[in-house]
């Protein structure tokens, strides 16, 4: 059960900080479309949509997406 746990912990710690995404894009001013374009122009695969779509946690953010941003 423990196990279980910690696992649904790490998860909404994720979610969390996923969620915090569009926060602070938007505390530097960076609106959806620049933020994928800089993504492009690092070799990152996104789209708009799919921006939106981790934005409200509906998807699911891969590593070199997250990383990206990241970067950004």
């Amino acid at each position: 059960m423990s196990e279980e746990k910690n696992k649904n912990d790490n998860n909404n710690t994720i979610g969390k900080n996923i969620q915090k995404i569009r926060k602070i894009r938007k505390e530097k001013h960076i609106g959806q479309t620049e933020l994928v374009r800089e993504l492009q122009l690092i070799n990152v695969n996104m789209t708009r949509e799919t921006l939106v779509k981790i934005e409200r946690v509906i998807q699911h953010i891969q590593l070199g997406q997250l990383k990206g941003i990241k970067a950004i």
